[in-house]
């Protein structure tokens, strides 16, 4: 079982704690380079939290401050109230990592490298977790395979039971399904779910959006260094969100009619479809008005539809603003 599983689930929303607590952490290279730039988060017990960034953003240098892998220049880390410098063994055995890198004992069996794990933190054997873990993982089949016998994605799975041998209260995703196939994304997330009510923490980075958008209970961007953004997942789209009217005209537009022009539609290339962009969080849409505007302009259409602009899209546009 894992640790939090014994506990009765995962607190409600508004009584979550505090389970990482970071504090103007930065971070300067010898080369001159600032990973981090006073960099302040909070992530909560029990939360997915998805932290989106492009490449050298500073995720991974985070993660692996947290961790206890790279020593940061400046700030503060509490795991679990304790901090991460002055209490590195405590902190360390409360977390999981799965990193990008396939790392593992290429001629070890699957359980021994996992159960080894375990002993890594000090963890009395537990035969039981174990094949917990790799059953949850599909990995039981496989649990006297040498590890380099594996496939790609088998040897993924792996490296997240290993993460989860010691019963961590937090894990770190490191773009976890990078380069691997759609099944086992479909079962990953199975498993962080599971996790999340087990009570688990879970740090996801990822370059696939739609993992963040499915999955996240709040995101954080980070940029250059820097986070330049947390929140909801949903009150984000709220917020940032676009959304699209689509007009389906009865017969194809050479050009937008000189009245519409105040409300900035975009003509399809065939002339089929208008699309009209409002403000989610505006009172008035002006969608009413538009309609009446459309008809007494001579047209004709026969559908309507509606689009909301994706966490990418969101996403997409943020960083663009940052690099402007």
């Amino acid at each position: 079982m894992y640790e939090a599983e014994r506990a009765a689930g995962p607190p409600a929303v508004g009584e979550r704690r505090p389970i990482i607590e970071i504090a103007g952490l930065t971070k300067r290279y010898a080369s001159g380079l600032d990973a981090l730039r006073s960099v302040d988060l909070t992530i909560r017990e029990g939360e997915i939290f998805a932290l989106l960034g492009p490449n050298g953003a500073g995720k991974t240098t985070l993660i692996s401050i947290v961790c206890g892998i790279v020593n940061p220049s400046g700030g503060t880390v509490r795991v679990a109230g304790h901090d991460i410098l002055a209490d590195f063994r405590r902190t360390r055995s409360l977390i999981g990592l799965v990193p990008q890198e396939l790392t593992t004992d290429a001629f070890e069996s699957v359980r021994a490298t996992v159960t080894f794990s375990r002993g890594l933190f000090g963890c009395k054997p537990n035969p039981a977790h174990i094949e917990k873990v790799l059953r949850d993982l599909s990995l039981w089949d496989k649990r006297d395979a040498k590890i380099v016998t594996l496939s790609g994605g088998m040897k993924r799975r792996v490296l997240i039971a290993k993460a989860l041998a010691h019963e961590p209260r937090v894990l770190f995703l490191d773009e976890p399904t990078a380069g691997v196939d759609v099944q086992l994304r479909q079962d990953m997330w199975a498993l962080v779910r599971r996790l999340r009510e087990a009570g688990v923490t879970v740090i996801l980075t990822t370059h696939y959006i739609e993992e963040a958008e499915e999955m996240a209970d709040r995101v954080g961007v980070i940029a250059k260094g820097e986070i330049i953004l947390v929140e909801e997942k949903a009150e984000l789209m709220r917020k940032l969100g676009r959304k699209q009217l689509l007009l389906v005209l009865s017969e194809p537009l050479d050009a937008v009619p000189e009245a519409l022009e105040p409300y900035h539609l975009e003509r399809s290339a065939d002339g089929t479809t208008l699309t009209y962009t409002y403000d989610t969080q505006s009172h008035r849409t002006g969608i009413t008005r538009l309609l009446a505007d459309v008809s007494e302009a001579g047209l004709r259409y026969r559908d309507l539809q509606t689009r909301q602009s994706s966490l990418e899209d969101i996403f997409v546009g943020l960083i663009g603003e940052r690099r402007a």
